[in-house]
């Protein structure tokens, strides 16, 4: 009886709709985060529709940071639907903090 329930136990998950949400977690990251002297790949798509990325040409707030909840929400989303796909718990649970994390900041920001 035992080894008959052993033999059924998934021990790896499948790439499906679920691994979705670490690629959008990856993506909103590229889109926002600047890596060493390069900008963020954000940057330059909104400068190639005329917005500015930055409130104050290469300073200030960084509005891609923003944006980035187009990317960030979706994963979390898709994380909390599709719970059975591989990559699903650490695109939600990364989602979910860089989420928290921008609107913390920008509840801050508003306050002050």
């Amino acid at each position: 009886m035992v080894s008959s329930s052993i033999g059924n136990v998934k021990t790896h998950k499948n790439i499906g709709w679920g691994s979705l949400s670490l690629l959008l977690f990856i993506l909103g990251l590229l889109f926002s985060v600047s890596f060493g002297k390069y900008d963020a790949i954000g940057d330059y798509i909104l400068r190639l529709i005329r917005v500015k990325p930055w409130s104050n040409v290469n300073t200030g707030m960084h509005y891609t940071v923003f944006y980035s909840l187009a990317f960030y929400i979706p994963a979390l989303i898709i994380g909390y639907k599709f719970k059975s796909d591989w990559g699903e718990k650490v695109g939600r649970i990364l989602s979910t903090i860089l989420v928290l994390s921008i609107l913390v900041t920008l509840l801050f920001f508003v306050i002050i």
